[in-house]
């Protein structure tokens, strides 16, 4: 048996590799890990956290109440406290609860966007971020020690463990909500209240956006809010080759613009009015101008390297602080945990601000875009095209090419860097980044970022163009480095 227990947790092909065996497994490990005395080393609580409570919650999946329960089973009989929630609920919703139950951890099951065959594990810290790489890896070395050692899992009848009050089930959704009060203007929202449809992709966002506006007048509907485990049959990620539904929706007149969450709802998409996907390099564009110019909130902004440089040219305009980190939204927590973070996000759409956990938050940034319109006026396409206007324009686009063998990071980046061109697409290549991947950024400030992939024979092209020819031109460079290479 191999398990790797990566910076993201563990994901793996259900009844393949993820087994209620397998899970046990980890689930022993994760209980040691967090028992450990370098657990919490080095962060700083306003509050301690409890070293005896852990949080539990689970998505959509198929099974993952089933693999929930089990893994509040083990933590019960490694003598933990648990939260087990009572109902699928969105990763930041869990995070939150770890961070307001003072909890040491937490673990949500869910593989996110993945197909609808994987199932998987995520870790949380007591802030309510993801578990950080050390952590990570002191999972998985009580894992190979456990192995190595024949040591099984510690176990406890569930329902024992239910009467001697080690597993509590719990609704965690009010206290969230109490939360987002505190941090979305509800009021104005209620003044120009608005009406559109909220896509969560069968996953388990559903009924959370519409369930807190609730009184304040919108009008929403919701599609694709039903138990559907296999997903209708698509990745449960929210770009735009798998939001037809959504696009058929505005276009029958259901809402004026859309909102979509992926499976376990810790990303945003949005679509405007004409059908046109808003990508998360849009919105948080607009979410930073918005806080900024009109909430008056300052302080640091932080992006993966591939995200859009419009925040770059936001942040320079407001005088802030920028950084760019690998991808990765536990890069960006790093940076939210010990200054202070005005916003930060990454081109998947995993995006937080200020006030809130170290941790990307799709209902949230849905949110706090209703403000937005709320507060402006405009419609969603008229905010993407000024937004054009002031730091555009920008044409994004990112594609995966597979590879006949997986290439080693490393070969990659020499090879990407000692053939690197003196020009794209007619214009110079003013700087190379090597921070993750190779990053050629252009005269005119579009750039050309090539990652391998570390888990399969990938090649992962992003392209930021000033115009669509660039970023054609860019992506067809990318295209023809994958041909050389394969």
């Amino acid at each position: 048996m191999t398990i790797h227990f990566g910076t993201d947790g563990w994901r793996a092909v259900i009844s393949d590799s993820f087994t209620f065996e397998n899970l046990r497994l980890v689930s022993q490990a994760i209980a040691d890990a967090v028992q450990s005395e370098s657990w919490t080393n080095g962060t700083v609580f306003e509050t301690p956290p409890d070293r005896h409570t852990m949080v539990v919650g689970f998505d959509t999946r198929f099974l993952s109440d089933r693999y929930a329960a089990e893994v509040a089973r083990i933590l019960a009989a490694n003598g933990y406290n648990v939260y087990l929630a009572q109902a699928d609920a969105p990763t930041p919703v869990i995070s939150y609860a770890v961070k307001n139950l003072h909890a040491i951890g937490g673990v949500m099951i869910t593989a996110s966007h993945n197909a609808p065959r994987y199932n998987g594990v995520k870790l949380k810290s007591a802030l309510g971020n993801s578990a950080l790489p050390e952590q990570c890896r002191r999972v998985e070395v009580y894992l190979n020690d456990n192995e190595n050692q024949a040591r099984g899992p510690n176990l406890m009848d569930f329902e024992k463990a239910r009467e001697m009050n080690l597993i509590r089930k719990f609704n965690p959704i009010p206290a969230y909500y109490d939360h987002l009060r505190t941090l979305i203007n509800f009021d104005l929202i209620a003044e120009n209240p608005q009406c559109f449809v909220v896509d969560s992709m069968y996953g388990s966002g559903r009924g959370v956006i519409k369930g807190i506006l609730q009184g304040y007048g919108c009008e929403i509907q919701e599609i694709r809010s039903e138990m559907n485990p296999g997903f209708g049959g698509v990745h449960p990620e929210p770009i735009a080759k798998y939001l037809k539904p959504l696009a058929g929706a505005i276009g029958a007149g259901m809402g004026n613009f859309g909102l979509v969450t992926d499976g376990d709802a810790d990303r945003i998409g949005a679509m405007d009015e004409r059908g046109n996907f808003v990508d998360p390099h849009k919105i948080m564009a607009l979410a930073l101008r918005y806080l900024v110019e009109k909430r008056g909130m300052t302080g640091s902004v932080v992006r993966t390297v591939s995200t859009t440089r419009m925040i770059d040219r936001l942040a320079k305009k407001y005088g802030l602080v920028l950084h760019e980190t690998p991808v990765g939204f536990n890069h960006i927590a790093d940076y939210m945990m010990k200054e202070d973070v005005l916003i930060g996000g990454e081109e998947s759409g995993g995006i937080s601000f200020k006030g809130h956990i170290p941790e990307g938050d799709g209902p949230i940034m849905g949110l706090l875009l209703v403000e937005i319109l709320a507060a402006t006026g405009s419609s969603l396409y008229d905010l993407v095209e000024d937004l054009q206007h002031d730091v555009g324009p920008v044409v994004y686009e990112r594609t995966d090419l597979r590879l006949k063998s997986p290439v080693a990071r490393e070969k990659m980046t020499e090879k990407l860097i000692n053939e690197a061109p003196q020009s794209i697409g007619g214009e110079h290549v003013s700087e190379i980044s090597t921070l993750d991947g190779v990053k050629y950024i252009l005269a005119d400030d579009s750039w050309l970022l090539i990652r391998p992939s570390g888990t399969e024979p990938v090649l992962r092209v992003y392209a930021e163009g000033r115009s669509q020819e660039m970023m054609k031109a860019l992506l067809k460079f990318g295209e023809s480095i994958a041909a050389k290479i394969s």
